[in-house]
């Protein structure tokens, strides 16, 4: 019986799940919005949570720890001058998970976005179907507008041409000069 055993296995063995929640928590502090299944964002968010902690206490011994967890050292310079200070006067609750209306496609699973309270990322809009269709009338005139340009300067092309006929132009032939023969061809005929 697993009475009083904290912590999802997420069918992972112990290396491959900790690996996970360092590359989650990762990610959410660089962009300080992911989205991910409903239960790894509840996971990466008990690590996430104990680590702007450590950024906030921002001393030596706090980095170290910090630096075991997360995999790239720019993050960790941003978590520890920008992330930390910023949740220096909240006692807590740093991350937020919003559930996510509809599942993933491939395997339905429960998709949720994992992200920083007060954070600096924006949401990427999703178009509606009014708002699509416009963009769709739009690409559709300015098609015709460059159509019609290509008509114009075509017409202009032909009206410098007509005026430029007006004028006499001299008569070429067509007929190749001449060349002489060379030594080696008059070698060659004899």
């Amino acid at each position: 019986m697993r009475h009083n055993v904290s912590g999802r296995k997420l069918n992972r063995t112990p290396a491959h799940r900790k690996m996970l929640f360092r590359n989650l928590v990762t990610a959410l502090f660089e962009h300080e919005r992911i989205t991910t299944t409903v239960h790894k964002a509840k996971e990466a968010r008990v690590l996430a949570e104990k680590l702007i902690t450590f950024a906030k206490r921002g001393d030596l011994h706090a980095r170290r720890m910090a630096a075991r967890k997360v995999n790239d050292p720019a993050v960790l310079q941003k978590l520890f001058e920008e992330i930390g200070p910023r949740y220096n006067e909240r006692p807590g609750g740093y991350t937020r998970i919003l559930r996510m209306s509809g599942n993933r496609k491939g395997d339905n699973a429960e998709m949720a976005i994992l992200e920083l309270v007060d954070n600096t990322a924006r949401p990427k809009s999703v178009d509606s179907k009014k708002r699509t269709k416009a963009r769709k009338i739009l690409k559709v005139e300015e098609k015709a507008e460059a159509k019609q340009a290509l008509v114009d300067a075509a017409e202009e092309m032909a009206a410098t041409e007509e005026t430029t006929e007006e004028a006499p132009v001299e008569e070429t032939t067509d007929e190749a000069p001449e060349v002489e023969a060379t030594e080696d061809e008059e070698k060659k005929e004899d």
